[in-house]
């Protein structure tokens, strides 16, 4: 299914005639209208002329996550106030929030993009979608609220929280698809394992979408299994308009990112060397048709590959594997560096685990893992949670090169989360 299907199955050739096009007009746009900019390049000694084709995008210097809030609140706008007509920003705890603006164009555009990534899914106007999402200066909720409005389908706009109530808007509104978090999606499940509420008969959801969290296969697997769905995962953030800018067809074998609408590298985290295809790092963008803020070349900071292979479902836009952290989430443990995902993967393809666990780092760089048991698990059987706890133990060390203090806690023991999950606790630094 298409939502675009020209642009969709566009040939290789024109993609690229289009993407070069689209590079020069935004860069000649930042350079005449952002100081920001103007100033950035020509310290590289780069200017709007420089840039010929997509190949030359490795001239222009990086923006980071640090540049957009210096520049807060409107440091990096390229149109005037008079035609911007959103702001959305991350949340700021640590400082100024990062401000992305949009146009009312960019918004339509956004639509559009969101609406391409759910009919590649199966999607259609039948369907009844539940955003559990947080609506407000988030962009995930509302931008995924835009692309199944333009779709068609109805919308249940329930937010996060409140299990009791989203099981009787499910039944009441007939839902068809939920839009989550893996942690909420997990924790739904649970919920309602309790109450004896089965997913397949009593509820009618058929396909899930998960994103705001990097997340497993080994998880993927035990939200499918546990609530009979399809799960689909959609990669994004707010610097590029929110959820949309990558995702999964039918396939499920990486995320199509829509290369009409941003030019994709992957560079080596530490010294910004481009690395070939192929090869994992971190993820670079810039935005190619976006007019009230363009961004050049901004580091996401998460990691990933391209994957260079034709997808068979036929679209031509490239696709990258699975988030599988952020460079900044990487921990560093007995000099050896990691990610919580890592331990993630290991404990959700293990019987006898639940679907909660914690990550502790106290002082002396000692790790611990807390694992919640499934319910069939907990039996008190002595022997029995010893051989566990030795399993896990082992299978995270040889994954690791860190052997962990293992915990075995008593279903729902742990603390819970109905939107993103708090699974690192680093008391090194406290």
């Amino acid at each position: 299914m298409f939502w675009q299907k020209e642009i969709e199955l566009l040939r290789r050739d024109e993609l690229r005639r289009l993407q070069t096009e689209r590079l020069r007009k935004t860069v000649a746009a930042v350079w005449e209208r952002v100081p920001f900019y103007r100033k950035r390049f020509g310290e590289a000694g780069v200017g709007p002329e420089a840039i010929g084709s997509i190949e030359d995008l490795c001239q222009l210097p990086f923006t980071t996550a640090e540049d957009v809030r210096r520049s807060y609140p409107e440091g990096l706008l390229a149109a005037p106030r008079s035609e911007v007509v959103r702001v959305h920003t991350s949340s700021g705890t640590t400082g100024n929030p990062k401000a992305i603006y949009f146009s009312r164009r960019d918004l339509e555009t956004a639509a559009d993009v969101m609406a391409r990534c759910l009919t590649m899914t199966g999607a259609t106007k039948e369907d009844v979608l539940q955003n559990m999402m947080t609506y407000g200066l988030f962009t995930g909720a509302l931008m995924m609220h835009y692309g199944a409005e333009r779709v068609g389908m109805l919308i249940v706009p329930s937010g996060p929280g409140h299990t009791e109530r989203q099981v009787k808007l499910m039944r009441d509104f007939r839902t068809t698809i939920l839009h989550l978090t893996p942690s909420y999606a997990l924790y739904l499940a649970d919920y309602l394992e309790r109450q004896g509420i089965d997913p397949r008969k009593d509820l009618r959801i058929r396909i899930v979408y998960v994103g705001a969290e990097a997340y497993t296969e080994e998880t993927r697997a035990r939200i499918e299994a546990a609530l009979g769905v399809d799960v689909f995962n959609c990669y994004g953030l707010s610097e590029m308009n929110g959820p949309g800018v990558a995702f999964e067809c039918l396939e499920k074998s990486g995320l199509h990112l829509w290369e009409d609408q941003y030019l994709m590298e992957i560079v080596d985290p530490e010294s910004g060397r481009p690395l070939p295809e192929g090869e994992r790092g971190e993820l670079v963008l810039t935005t190619l048709c976006r007019e009230a803020m363009p961004l050049i070349r901004y580091r996401t900071r998460d990691i990933t590959r391209i994957l260079p292979e034709p997808c068979p479902c036929g679209r031509v836009h490239r696709r990258i594997e699975r988030i599988s952290g952020r460079a900044d989430d990487m921990l560093i443990v007995r000099g050896v560096n990691f990610y919580p995902q890592q331990i993630e993967q290991v404990l959700m393809g293990v019987r006898g685990v639940g679907r909660n666990y914690q990550i502790l780092l106290e002082q002396a760089d000692e790790l611990t893992v807390r694992v919640e048991l499934s319910a069939s698990a907990f039996d008190g059987r002595v022997e029995g949670l010893r051989a566990l706890q030795e399993t896990l133990e082992r299978a995270i060390r040889e994954e690791i090169l860190v052997k962990p203090k293992i915990e075995l806690v008593s279903p729902g023991s742990l603390p819970v989360s109905e939107g993103k999950a708090k699974r690192v606790i680093d008391n090194r630094t406290l």
